[in-house]
């Protein structure tokens, strides 16, 4: 049965043996992160790795406070978690769902009733809210009649020392596509600024970033803009009509000059559309501490036009409860321990971070949309759910692995002569890709580089290795001797341009700068290469089986 919550979930840890409950007095500022951060590290390269997850229970500053971290933080929590024994076991349920088999008979029609019925239990529903478990405490703005709300009064976290603040870190975003209407889930650190505002680090090639961008460019055309709450959407012309030329090319210097919505417009623009960003807002929720499946959904590469809730639906098999929100027209999971209502300005920006990130730096100060809170809800005596990010191994690295396993079918629907793949956690993922194929002509691995730097998020991967079929891109050890062995390194590195993660600090310009591919696959005479190419050594087999019967018997292990 899937988790209902994330009580439920904590409840199968503890049961399983994976929780630990600290009822020391522990502070959010720093010491929390300090022991998750130790407890992270337990056991690196053996079974246990990962330590357990933790409840902290006596929170010092908090009086009856609760936090959870570290729950993802194991390939033995993930497992548990999803609800499967493996990870490559859901990747096989996503290959069904991607290549059914065509029925011929009527049994084979039959047969596959099953399987249209489970598919009708992933998508979401709406319950109402006298059932929502997040809305059993409201607090609402002093404006809008209520006692007030106070974010600060929630334990936040500080990770790091030089951190520019509390930073909400497992966070589920929801936003609305003001084109299609779809909502999608995204997870981006919020950095608390006071009790009703924080930034919203949405980076600029996130999907919540291009609905801002979407409302951006509606501000251009005259009459165009309504807020989420009222009014009719933007003109057609951002509906996928094309518009006047004129408005096309307002749209265009916007983005042009604001970065894509990264700096403020200048006074340059026109007066209406200088007026409507400063009037215009995006409806905004976020859910904090939600059933295993669902939080970890909002950091899945899934394509734009597939709900995140969708994928939780798929992974719990049984779909998400969702509640109307009390004052943004969203809906989130009914029975999160928190819920943050707001919007963000279209036309405010402000100062985020520094933060202590997952790539084992600090990513520096940078404006930010500004989050602004109408309405908090909650559970009665509700469990924060907070992360750490740093120097890997971290718990993100598991999240990391688990995305690697379940979404490699939807790469290969793509590249269909990718055999596997591995974003190794030291890498912090985007920064290296190890990729096998099968190999089918010359200049085949230059293909699936460019393949892979055209798909979604994997965009921002820095460096992309190709070994061919034979070599398990799992074992890093052997990779590293194909690369070191396999390549002449002017001829089989190839650099491009293009974006680049925001949280790299290398980059010649943020989110701009280039990528390295390496072609490690044997060259073939079709590919210029003229010269013997030897065989890897290899004992021969009868020595091998020979020797395996007889290895215990000579104590060596």
């Amino acid at each position: 049965m899937p988790y209902t919550d994330l009580r439920d979930w904590i409840k199968q840890l503890d049961m399983a043996g994976e929780l630990r409950r600290i009822r020391e007095a522990v502070s959010p500022t720093l010491e929390m992160a300090e022991i998750a951060d130790r407890t992270a590290k337990l056991g690196r390269g053996t079974p246990t790795a990962g330590g357990p997850a933790l409840l902290f229970e006596n929170v010092t500053g908090y009086p009856g406070a609760s936090v959870l971290m570290n729950q993802f933080g194991s390939e033995r929590r993930m497992k548990l978690a999803l609800e499967t024994d493996s990870l490559d076991a859901i990747a096989d349920r996503i290959r069904t769902l991607l290549h059914p088999v065509t029925p011929i008979t009527m049994m084979d029609k039959l047969k596959l009733l099953p399987k249209l019925a489970e598919v009708g239990n992933f998508f979401p529903r709406l319950i109402s809210a006298k059932d929502a478990a997040c809305k059993q405490v409201i607090h609402r703005t002093l404006e809008d009649g209520g006692q007030g709300i106070d974010l600060l009064k929630l334990p936040i976290l500080t990770t790091w020392p030089q951190d520019g603040g509390p930073f909400i870190t497992l966070p589920c975003v929801v936003t609305r596509d003001p084109n299609s209407g779809k909502r999608n889930v995204g997870m981006y650190r919020m950095q608390v600024y006071d009790g009703q505002t924080t930034g919203m680090h949405w980076q600029r090639q996130k999907v919540a970033a291009e609905h801002l961008r979407d409302r951006l460019r509606a501000a251009t055309e005259p009459g165009g803009l309504e807020s989420d709450s009222g009014g009719p959407s933007f003109a057609s012309s951002a509906k996928g009509g094309l518009g006047s030329a004129t408005n096309l090319s307002a749209r265009v210097d916007l983005m042009a000059l604001t970065a894509g919505g990264a700096t403020a417009a200048p006074a340059s623009m026109p007066a209406h559309t200088l007026s409507k960003l400063r009037e215009g807002r995006m409806e905004v929720a976020v859910a904090i501490g939600t059933d295993p499946a669902t939080t970890f959904s909002a950091i899945v590469p899934a394509p734009p036009e597939v709900e995140e809730y969708l994928i939780a639906g798929f992974l719990r098999g049984a779909p998400v409860e969702l509640v109307r929100c009390e004052t943004v027209d969203l809906e989130v999971p009914a029975h999160a321990e928190f819920i943050l209502e707001g919007y963000v300005s279209l036309g405010e920006l402000r100062s985020e971070g520094p933060f202590g990130d997952h790539t084992g730096f600090y990513t520096l100060e940078e404006p930010y949309p500004v989050f602004h809170l109408t309405c908090i809800t909650h559970r009665r005596d509700p469990i924060y759910a907070a992360t750490i990010v740093g120097k890997p191994p971290m718990e993100d690295a598991w999240m990391g692995k688990a995305v690697e396993r379940i979404f490699l079918p939807l790469m290969q629907l793509t590249l269909p002569e990718i055999v596997d793949v591995c974003l190794p956690p030291e890498a912090v993922f985007h920064n290296l890709m190890i990729v096998s194929i099968k190999k089918s002509y010359a200049g085949h691995a230059r293909k699936v580089m460019n393949g892979i730097w055209a798909m979604g998020q994997a965009m921002f991967t820095k460096c992309i290795v190709v070994v061919d079929e034979d070599c398990d891109v799992q074992d890093l050890a052997a990779v590293t001797l194909r690369v070191a062995n396999n390549i002449d390194p002017e001829r089989d590195i190839q650099f491009t341009l293009g974006p680049i993660d925001s949280l790299d600090h290398a980059s010649r310009l943020p989110n701009f700068g280039s990528k390295m591919g390496i072609d490690a696959t044997r060259k073939w005479p079709a590919e210029g290469f003229t010269r013997p190419w030897p065989a890897m050594l290899q004992q021969d087999p009868a020595v091998v089986a020979r020797i395996d019967a007889l290895w215990k018997k000579l104590g060596i292990e």
